[in-house]
């Protein structure tokens, strides 16, 4: 395929590793043809790929990694995949935090690339369990000094996972005792099936305490999630309110998630305009009583593109 002759590496590998997914493995002299390139190249994105631990070199080709339900990357690891798909996540993500509001992010990759997003969103208050996403906000304070409208970082305490979080009765206790407008929830897996699970059993229980503890639950999640089942579920899909994705997720996948969740946003993607609508109105009303009039106001036009809705009623979510 002239046409990916002069695709930068990223892509090239985020091409294979769907290929091999979708495949159950692939050779070398397929992959050459398909993306127009030399052997050596795709030899390089093989073994790229495979030290990042996406994917297995058998000889001539490369197949899949079955990971087990108890397996947890660590948080370098995970920065390695899919970064385009988790950077217009953020973006988009971030157009959903209303100035003034008090916000929860959860551990992982995608709210780490959220959180860098989240500075320029005035007078929050943020309640992480993640080492990572701290840093962020408080470098920023470091670098910049104290200025206004700088956001109030709450770090819960706990013990800390592989993916830098911090968990266990420590952090579950302080998460109770909070409540907060809206959780941009990381997963490690999301399925119709097992809802949103994760490898480590106490995450679980924190992210569990998160969900409860928010009136609204945002996911971010890349579409290489969708179908990825961890040790323990901590909440079903009809306790999310929005899931904000790539462009990669299939379209059948699309349809299965409208079906249980009231909004699906598609980083990238542009909405109807009746729908977009709707949702800022809904999205004012929902952060009136907590953020006040001027949260409102701050919500109008902030919903990305890319949303899909199941129903119009949104007004008490």
């Amino acid at each position: 395929m002239s046409e990916n002759q002069n695709l930068l590496a990223e892509q090239r590998r985020a091409l294979i590793l769907d290929e091999v997914r979708r495949r159950g493995g692939v050779r070398v002299n397929e992959l050459t043809r398909k993306l127009g390139v030399s052997d050596m190249t795709v030899r390089r994105d093989l073994d790229a790929l495979a030290r990042q631990g996406v994917l297995e070199k058998v000889h001539g080709g490369a197949v899949p990694v079955v990971e087990a339900s108890t397996h947890e990357p660590g948080f370098e690891a995970k920065s390695g995949l899919e970064p385009t798909a988790k950077e217009d996540i953020a973006r988009t993500a971030a157009s959903l935090a209303v100035p003034g509001s008090a916000i929860a992010l959860s551990g992982g990759t995608t709210t780490y690339a959220l959180a860098h997003h989240l500075l320029d969103v005035p007078d929050l208050t943020v309640v992480t369990n993640s080492v990572r996403v701290a840093d962020v906000f408080h470098s920023a304070q470091r670098s910049s000094g104290q200025r206004q409208g700088m956001a109030t970082v709450v770090l819960t305490g706990g013990v800390r996972t592989p993916s830098d979080s911090l968990v266990g009765p420590v952090a579950d206790q302080a998460i109770a005792s909070l409540h907060f407008d809206v959780l941009f929830l990381g997963v490690h897996g999301i399925s119709p099936e097992a809802g949103l699970s994760t490898p480590n059993l106490a995450e679980a229980e924190t992210n569990r305490r998160l969900v409860q503890s928010a009136r609204r639950v945002v996911v971010v999640a890349d579409h290489t999630k969708w179908g990825t089942v961890g040790l323990s579920s901590f909440a079903e899909l009809s306790q999310v309110d929005t899931l904000v994705t790539d462009a990669g997720l299939p379209a059948e996948a699309r349809a299965e998630i409208s079906e249980h969740l009231n909004r699906l946003v598609v980083a990238g993607e542009r909405e109807d305009g009746g729908d977009a609508e709707a949702l800022r109105a809904g999205h004012s009303e929902g952060v009136e009583d907590t953020a006040g009039a001027e949260g409102a106001e701050g919500a109008e036009g902030t919903y990305g593109p890319g949303v899909t809705e199941r129903h119009e009623d949104s007004a008490d979510i």
